[in-house]
């Protein structure tokens, strides 16, 4: 994130819910917290007590993957937000933010694992601030039989890197709003379509009549 103009950034996908207010690349307040549930009473709030009330010119908001209600409530209040203000909203992904977080001093290869629910993990490879393919939820089996880098980074990093015979390194990491300056500008979207990782639990019928007795 590169663009000198003041900037909201939220982040709901996660047990986090994390904000952050830049002016360019300077952080000017930011509020993150671990709270598992009560994302859609806590984000507004929070957002207000920030210095003039949170108000920018852009808003950056994940994505996803993660909580399909918390990736909801991100993206609703961003909506909003832009409305009433104004501002640009931009969309990037859940993931790519846990990945820049572990690229201090420089990038390096990581794959991100992230808790996807149902008993699956978000697992996604990056390479020099690129993605090595698209998010793919997968049993822990699964995971361990597809391959990690050596750094795994996530809420699932140290369950993952357990797995393997040799020593991987393991960051446990959340999702963190203060870190979105350090997403290169190419990462952001202004399409808002959430990124869920894996299909919905209810898929509708093929047809509209309910499905008879079988003979």
């Amino acid at each position: 994130m590169s663009v000198a103009t003041r900037t909201l950034v939220i982040d709901t996908a996660s047990e986090a819910c994390s904000i952050a207010l830049f002016d360019g690349q300077k952080e000017l307040a930011a509020d993150h917290r671990v709270m598992g549930r009560g994302h859609a009473e806590r984000l507004i709030p929070m957002i207000e007590a920030l210095p003039d009330k949170g108000r920018a010119d852009r808003i950056l908001v994940s994505l996803g993957p993660g909580s399909f209600t918390g990736v909801r409530i991100g993206i609703a209040a961003a909506r909003a937000l832009g409305v009433a203000w104004g501002a640009k909203v931009l969309g990037y992904p859940t993931l790519a933010l846990v990945a820049v977080r572990a690229w201090q001093p420089a990038p390096r290869p990581v794959t991100v694992c992230m808790n996807g629910g149902h008993g699956e993990w978000f697992v996604q490879n990056f390479t020099n601030d690129i993605a090595e393919g698209p998010v793919h939820s997968l049993t822990p089996d699964d995971a361990h039989a597809a391959g990690a880098h050596n750094v795994i980074v996530g809420n699932r990093a140290r369950e993952f890197a357990a797995l393997f015979d040799d020593e991987r390194h393991a960051l446990d990491l959340l999702p963190d709003a203060r870190a979105a300056h350090l997403l290169h500008e190419s990462r952001l979207t202004s399409n808002l379509a959430p990124i869920y990782g894996r299909e919905p639990d209810a898929k509708p019928q093929a047809s509209g009549k309910p499905a008879g007795p079988s003979k």
